[in-house]
């Protein structure tokens, strides 16, 4: 159909107008039939923020999304699209994307009033069909809704009372369109009141103009808690406007939050190839956001993105493969001494209380990913503290007694895999306990848990660690007492 290019043509052709409302509840529901995913690529709200805003859709209301950083707000917004008929007619030259059998422009309205069946039509596809804006406090009502254009009054010796001088925002040209704004509690109050008359009446006013411009517009809005009280609000006349709030948020699980991770981290296809991350470690890196979200240090109410592991993981697969390029090897996998690399990645994405600014982001970040070392070990291991509780006897008991006779390891950063594999062979007890109780794994990862086990052990005060310049030292708890500091903070 998109092959019509007049008006005549398009009312031969049955075409029947449909506002944006009624396209994407029709086109919905036809998915729903045919049980197809309309969202795809969001992981973890199947049950709980989907179901709402398909509700949202098939009620023909305004939503607003709302929830802490990294929850796919803006994603989820732009999947939307995807509901929208392939390409729709308008008005050719139309600066409101006028509906050729409705239009509501006086430049399409005389153009018709002239042309008739002639006048010539264009089809937009869905993809042009959204528009996003970012709130900002230097939005003005100017941007958003239009104003008197002077200098067009001059140039085309226009009167200020005829409706050609006004000069058109960005909303009246989102008309028959997905209108997106992101972070909605950043706009100034006197701005967002601009918007009462668009979502309840579906028109615009300008200036001292007696025209009345009924919009067709789909509008979602989307906002963070924590600017209800740090920035700014949403005045209450507004919300009461958005047809549907629906909450959004966080990963329930570690397994879905590393679906995540992986589906959305960027990698080249040589990291992919070369470097492997097994999923003991994959898990470890999940879990720092995790505890970042219970850590007393971090501000709960800012939240802690999506975006830490998918960066995280990111730098994890970059430090093994810079190690493995300098090492001139042709594979590699990565290791937990590989995690030092994500510290960078996590100081950027948390929000520290006054006690955590004290601490110092560095310190922080290397206390969380302490935690997360802790808090894994004991889901595939005995925890150590509970074995000393019950005094019953320990399987680390080989381990820190051979750290106990003075014996200490190195593990260098940057040290190839026959040297990495060697210093964690040498330590009487280590395999077999691996094979003990990860007895599933790969030979790639069963190195990886045996120096797991040694980083965890140094977590749980049961063998000392001490960072080198250029790696991470293990001994004996006593003899580490006086070093400096540990290489993950507890």
């Amino acid at each position: 159909m998109h092959n019509i290019t007049t008006l005549g043509e398009l009312k031969k052709s049955g075409y029947i107008s449909k506002t944006i409302k009624e396209e994407l509840r029709d086109n919905l529901i036809a998915k729903i039939k045919k049980k197809e995913n309309v969202f795809k690529g969001i992981i973890g709200f199947e049950d709980t923020v989907i179901p709402e805003i398909e509700r949202a859709i098939l009620s023909r209301h305004n939503m607003n999304l709302l929830g802490l950083r990294g929850q796919a707000k803006t994603r989820i917004a732009r999947q939307i699209v995807e509901l929208l008929d392939e390409y729709t007619p308008i008005v050719a030259g139309s600066e409101l994307n006028d509906d050729p059998l409705n239009p509501i422009s006086d430049y399409s309205k005389k153009l018709i009033a002239e042309q008739g069946d002639n006048t010539l039509i264009s089809w937009m596809h869905r993809s042009e069909r959204y528009v996003e804006k970012l709130a900002t406090p230097d939005v003005s009502i100017a941007d958003l809704i239009g104003d008197v254009d002077p200098i067009k009054a001059a140039n085309l010796r226009l009167s200020y009372a005829d409706e050609r001088v006004i000069h058109y925002g960005i909303i009246p040209r989102s008309n028959r369109c997905i209108f997106v704004i992101n972070e909605l509690p950043d706009l100034q109050a006197r701005i967002q009141v601009a918007l009462f008359n668009i979502l309840q009446e579906g028109d615009i006013q300008i200036r001292g103009f007696k025209i009345r411009i009924p919009l067709d517009i789909e509008f979602i809005f989307t906002a963070n808690p924590e600017d209800y009280t740090n920035r700014g609000s949403i005045v209450t006349p507004l919300k009461d406007r958005i047809g549907s709030q629906i909450l959004t948020h966080y990963p329930k699980s570690i397994d879905l939050s590393k679906q995540i991770t992986i589906q959305e981290a960027r990698l080249s296809p040589s990291q992919k190839q070369n470097v492997e991350v097994g999923n003991l470690i994959a898990t470890i890196i999940e879990r720092i956001a995790f505890e970042a979200r219970e850590s007393e240090y971090v501000d709960s109410k800012s939240g802690v993105s999506a975006r830490l592991t998918i960066s995280a993981y990111e730098n994890l697969v970059s430090t093994a493969e810079r190690r493995m390029l300098i090492n001139g090897e042709s594979k590699t996998i990565a290791r937990i001494s590989d995690l030092i690399g994500v510290i960078p990645a996590v100081n950027g994405k948390i929000e520290l209380v006054y006690e955590g600014e004290q601490e110092g982001a560095g310190i922080v970040a290397q206390n969380l990913l302490g935690k997360a070392i802790r808090n894994e070990f004991i889901e595939h291991f005995p925890d150590p503290s509970k074995l000393k509780k019950k005094k019953e006897p320990s399987p680390y008991q080989p381990v820190v007694n051979w750290f106990g006779e003075g014996n200490v390891v190195d593990l260098m950063l940057l040290e190839d895999e026959k040297t990495f594999r060697k210093g964690l062979e040498s330590i009487p007890g280590l395999g077999s306990l691996v094979e003990t109780y990860l007895p599933k794994l790969s030979k790639n990862e069963k190195l990886i848990a045996m120096e797991f086990v040694l980083f965890a052990l140094a977590e749980h005060s049961l063998i000392g660690k001490n960072s080198l310049i250029r790696g991470v030292q293990f001994k004996d708890i006593l003899g580490s007492m006086f070093s400096e500091k540990d290489f993950f903070k507890e």
